[in-house]
């Protein structure tokens, strides 16, 4: 196969770790020829950058700021994608331009799966960003059907509401400081946590109470809900297990050939040392 080149997009963008999953899945599927960089983009930039690339590219992954403008920007986009709201992949269309795909909800519905997964009840989410939307399109895969939203400022929560009523799942917002986390994440079989290890830290106790915690975050390890999920013996799944699975969609759709997972992990896991991925 000819020579090809990939590319993470974002900002900030230095310390993505899309580099060595790609790498290792290239070499691994004997694509010596495949390179996979890392490109400073902020979401204005994000048109006229893709709009540049030449017929040697083969994908596009796409990080924050840039995955709102990356599915405004596709002429194609998968169901996935319009769900969330978002794409953090891009890949060119035979006929020109770019199709978009979200595969941070495979990242979650695999990592789950691979933790061994839900069984139905009531999920909690805590923030309403991007990853919340991915968070709350991957329910209707995993086949629950409600979810609380927790948010400090309900003005903000638009998207997630929106998106909750694109995918079908009944919804419920409350306020940050009006919440009893151990009842509330008591009740739950799953917590998926979207926001920053200061506002999860003071209740990382009452969280763990759920099923399942999902914490998107990883670095510093340990994180506050892992620490506590740990001394509780709670199932956890962590951003590094999202990383990893969401990659595995995209390399699929880079290269046309399934993802060597295996090889990927233990990619990861050299390049992190901190914690392992969950098995494959």
């Amino acid at each position: 196969m000819a020579a090809r080149q990939a590319a993470v997009l974002g900002s900030p963008i230095e310390h993505s770790l899309s580099p060595v999953l790609h790498a290792a899945a290239y070499r691994e599927l004997g694509l010596s020829d495949w390179t996979f960089s890392r490109v400073r983009c902020e979401a204005d930039e994000l048109p006229g950058f893709v709009d540049g690339l030449g017929p040697e590219w083969a994908g596009l992954a796409v990080t924050m700021p840039g995955k709102r403008a990356a599915l405004a920007h596709a002429v194609e986009r998968t169901r996935v994608a319009e769900l969330v709201g978002a794409a953090n992949t891009l890949v060119p269309r035979a006929a020109g331009g770019w199709l978009a795909d979200c595969t941070d909800v495979e990242g979650i519905v695999g990592s789950l799966r691979a933790a061994g997964g839900v069984q139905g009840g009531r999920a909690v989410v805590l923030g309403a960003g991007g990853t919340a939307t991915a968070a709350l399109t991957a329910l209707e895969a995993l086949e629950i059907p409600s979810a609380t939203i927790v948010v400090r400022d309900p003005l903000r929560a638009g998207e997630a509401l929106a998106c909750a009523e694109r995918v079908g799942i009944d919804v419920e917002l409350v306020r940050w400081d009006a919440v009893d986390f151990a009842t509330l994440c008591g009740g739950a079989e799953l917590v998926v946590s979207t926001v920053p290890v200061g506002a999860v830290e003071p209740v990382a106790g009452d969280i763990v109470r759920a099923g399942c915690v999902f914490d998107v975050i990883y670095h510093p390890w340990p994180t506050p809900l892992a620490q506590a999920a740990g001394e509780r013996g709670t199932r956890l799944v962590t951003g590094l297990d999202m990383l990893l699975h969401q990659a595995f969609a995209q390399v699929q759709w880079f290269t046309g050939q399934p993802a060597p997972r295996a090889a990927m992990r233990l990619a990861l896991r050299s390049a992190t040392g901190n914690h392992l991925p969950l098995p494959v």
